[in-house]
């Protein structure tokens, strides 16, 4: 994307911001009292207030610098959301058997990463296109394997052969999430600020 800029949303300020994923659906409540549900987006999107991560001048400094050089709204960039940036459970160390990326057909080479999200049968695949640069481990049968690349830039595996035809891919990494201010004006009261009041800095997940 041209309109997207690989840097980084200073890391000491995202991971103390407040925010999560978000769905949009359709609820229609019928005659009878019943509804009808419909999923209006197939992926979530998330959305933050990084002004809880501002803690002093020097926060509002680099905020302020960075909304600058993004010219507010106009580019994207990558953001650590606090709650989920790793391909293993929180707490636990990324290895490269965490998600299964694919099955080998002894001919496709690329493979794109992804993170499953699992729970009372249901499930959701999520596309991950910002992996953190030297963090992508991969497997091939659970065999760890260094003879692939990784572009952190649009999160595909290009592997040196193909992986045999039934050979389950798996790979482990953290990842960054595509995101641009929600907003073309920071405002921040200084004395407010002195006072506590948390600064308003809206971001917003952009879907690649």
């Amino acid at each position: 994307m041209t309109n997207f800029h690989e840097t980084l949303f200073p890391l000491d300020i995202s991971l103390n911001a407040e925010g999560g994923p978000t769905r949009k659906t359709e609820i229609v409540t019928l005659v009878s009292g019943h509804e009808e549900r419909n999923a209006q987006w197939a992926n979530s999107r998330r959305s933050w207030n990084a002004g809880y991560g501002v803690k002093s001048m020097t926060d509002i400094e680099k905020v302020t610098a960075f909304f600058e050089a993004r010219r507010g709204r106009l580019y994207g960039f990558r953001f650590r959301d606090p709650f989920d940036h790793q391909s293993s459970a929180y707490g636990k160390a990324v290895t490269a058997d965490d998600q299964l990326i694919g099955v080998g057909d002894g001919a496709t080479l690329n493979f794109p990463l992804t993170k499953l999200y699992e729970n009372g049968g249901a499930s959701y695949l999520r596309r991950i296109a910002k992996p953190v640069a030297g963090t992508v481990r991969v497997a091939v049968d659970g065999v760890e394997t260094a003879s692939f690349t990784a572009d952190e830039t649009t999160g595909t595996v290009t592997f040196a052969v193909a992986p045999p035809a039934g050979a389950a891919i798996t790979a482990g990494y953290l990842f960054d999430c595509p995101a641009r201010f929600d907003t073309d004006a920071l405002r921040i009261n200084l004395a407010a600020f002195r006072a506590g009041d948390i600064p308003s800095i809206p971001l917003i997940e952009v879907l690649l």
